[in-house]
C-alpha cells in the first residue's frame, strides 16, 4: 500500500513526484508514455524561468525526471487504464498491474487532437507543430498555415503573424465560429489569408515540412500549397478517459477541482493540464503539482 500514487509524468506530475520525496511520502509514479509529456515535443521553451537563453521541451523535461530521481521518486512505466477508489484512504489504479493507496493524484495531461492524416506523425518537430507560443519564432520569414476554425487557432495565427510573412488558415466551413471582434482582428492582419471549406489531405515533406495538400469540400477539387510549417489546433483531448463516473469533469473532459486541486471525489486530486482552469502553461502546471502534495498530505493525516 502506497502512501500516494501520481499519475503522469509531465511538469505537474514530476514536480509533485519532487515535493512527496521531499515530505518523506511512499509513492510511485506511473508515467505513460515518455518523460514530460507535451513537454517533450516542444522545441524550445522561453518564459520558463531560470533559463534566460531557453531551453527545450526535452532537456527540461529529463531534467525534471532527474531531478525528481535525485530526489527519491520512484518513476515505473505504465499506462493508466483505471482508477476506483475502493474505500476511505484506499485507491486501486491498474496500469498493467495493480497499484494500491491512500490517496492518488492526477496529472495525466492532455494531448492535441490530431487530424491523423498521412504526414503529421512523421513531421513533428520538423515543420509540424501543435503551439505556436512555443514554436512560432522558429518560423521568422517564413510561410505557414495554421489549420483550425475556433478561436484558438485564429489567436494563434495572429500570434504567428509576429514572425511569418504569410499565414494561410485553413477551416472546413464557411464562417468561422468566433465573435466578431475576433474576426476584426484577423480581418485587419493583412499577413493572413483565408481558405474555408478546405481539410488538409497530407503534409508533404521527408527531412521537414514543404507543403500541405488540401481538398475543396464544396468540389472536391485538390490543390496543394507551399509552406514551411503547419500548426495544428484540433483541440486537446485531457487523459482523464480513465476516471470513475463520480469525478467531476466538465463537457470537454477536464477534471473539476477546488482551489486545493482536490476532486469532488475526496483523496483523489488533479493538477496540470487535465484539469479544468485558464492558463496551461509548464510554470501553472509545476505550482499545482506542488499544492496537490501539500493537500494530499493533508488528508493522508486524517486517514492513514
Amino acid at each position: 500500500m502506497n502512501d500516494l500514487i501520481i499519475i503522469g509524468a509531465g511538469p505537474a506530475g514530476l514536480t509533485a513526484g519532487i515535493y512527496a520525496a521531499r515530505r518523506k511520502l511512499n509513492f510511485v509514479i506511473l508515467e505513460g508514455l515518455v518523460p514530460g509529456g507535451q513537454l517533450a515535443w516542444v522545441g524550445l521553451i522561453e518564459n520558463y524561468p531560470g533559463f534566460p537563453d531557453g531551453v527545450s521541451g526535452s532537456e527540461l523535461a529529463l531534467k525534471m525526471k532527474e531531478q525528481a530521481e535525485k530526489a527519491g521518486a520512484r518513476i515505473i512505466g505504465g499506462q493508466v487504464t483505471k482508477l476506483r477508489k475502493e474505500g476511505e484512504g484506499k485507491f486501486l489504479v491498474i496500469a498493467g498491474e495493480e497499484y494500491q493507496a491512500k490517496t492518488v493524484i492526477v496529472a495525466s495531461g492532455s494531448q492535441p487532437r490530431k487530424l491523423n492524416i498521412p504526414g503529421e506523425a512523421e513531421l513533428i518537430g520538423k515543420g509540424v507543430s501543435y503551439c505556436a507560443i512555443c514554436d512560432g519564432p522558429f518560423f521568422r520569414n517564413r510561410v505557414v498555415a495554421v489549420v483550425g476554425s475556433g478561436a484558438a487557432a485564429i489567436r494563434e495565427a495572429l500570434f504567428l503573424a509576429r514572425f511569418a510573412t504569410r499565414i494561410i488558415l485553413i477551416h472546413r466551413a464557411e464562417t468561422l465560429a468566433v465573435g466578431q471582434e475576433l474576426k476584426d482582428k484577423l480581418i485587419a492582419e493583412k499577413k493572413i489569408e483565408v481558405v474555408d471549406y478546405s481539410a488538409p489531405l497530407r503534409i508533404l515533406g521527408e527531412s521537414k515540412v514543404f507543403g500541405v495538400q488540401l481538398q475543396n469540400l464544396k468540389t472536391g477539387e485538390e490543390t496543394s500549397l507551399t509552406v514551411d510549417g503547419v500548426f495544428i489546433f484540433a483541440g486537446f483531448q485531457p487523459g482523464t478517459g480513465f476516471l470513475p463516473p463520480e469525478v467531476k469533469i466538465t463537457g470537454q473532459g477536464h477534471v473539476v477541482t477546488g482551489e486545493t486541486m482536490e476532486t469532488s471525489v475526496s483523496g483523489l486530486f488533479a493538477c496540470g493540464d487535465c484539469r479544468q482552469k485558464v492558463l496551461r502553461q509548464v510554470v501553472t502546471a509545476c505550482a499545482e503539482g506542488a499544492l496537490a502534495v501539500s493537500s494530499a498530505q493533508k488528508y493522508l493525516e486524517n486517514y492513514a
